[in-house]
């Protein structure tokens, strides 16, 4: 029985070593994929909104400073995707739609950003944005005719972009959340409609004291 202490030993400190190293390589459990953890990273690290010119549906030209003060809740999508991009702005209308009136436009503004500049511009954005009722003002549809711009955008904020042959594109899909200051500050699951606008609603009557 005495010569089994040493191995019975050793396996508990193997067994500990394995869930330690289990724990801080997937961020405390919260990881288990590498989307998630990409995800956990961005909302530890809140990166910046980096410098871009936008147009949108109207064919207006701006900046991130053209919200500042509000929070913008965005989704990253082209116009001619056939897959996710069209449940991605079904949800995100379903989210609109739960945001009372008095916050749209005022202290939060809903951003689809086309990552297909080259096919997508303000006419064609205009008609999309009818598909699924945004307004074009509290509800904006933009791209970013700059190629670097972009690039450095979806960098930033992981957005992963892969064009196929076909002139399609693979990516992922999120909701976005950035506060009045550029800073991303939220990631958020975009099948989980109630939770997100009641994330939005809760940030924004906290920041106004409601």
């Amino acid at each position: 029985m005495i010569k089994n202490r040493p191995t019975i030993a050793a396996c508990i400190t193997v067994l500990l070593f394995g869930v330690l190293l289990f724990y801080f390589g997937t961020d405390g459990y919260t990881a288990y994929t590498a989307e998630t953890a990409r995800v956990t990273k961005l909302i530890k690290d809140q990166p910046q909104f980096p410098n871009v010119t936008f147009e949108d549906s109207e064919g207006r030209t701006y900046s991130i400073d053209e919200f500042e003060d509000k929070y913008v809740f965005i989704t990253f999508i082209y116009t001619g995707c056939t897959t996710v991009c069209v449940q991605l702005e079904q949800n995100m209308a379903q989210v609109y739609e739960r945001i009372p009136k008095k916050h749209l436009g005022k202290d939060i503004v809903f951003l689809s950003i086309n990552f297909d500049p080259t096919r997508d511009d303000p006419a064609t954005l205009d008609q999309y944005k009818d598909y699924f009722h945004s307004d074009g003002e509290t509800w904006r549809m933009a791209r970013i005719p700059d190629q670097r711009q972009l690039d450095a955008l979806l960098e930033r904020f992981g957005v992963i972009v892969i064009p196929d042959e076909n002139g399609n594109f693979a990516h992922n899909a999120a909701f976005y959340l950035v506060d009045g200051n550029g800073a991303l500050v939220d990631v958020m699951d975009y099948t989980d409609v109630e939770t997100a606008a009641e994330k939005l609603v809760k940030m924004v009557e906290t920041n106004k004291g409601e």
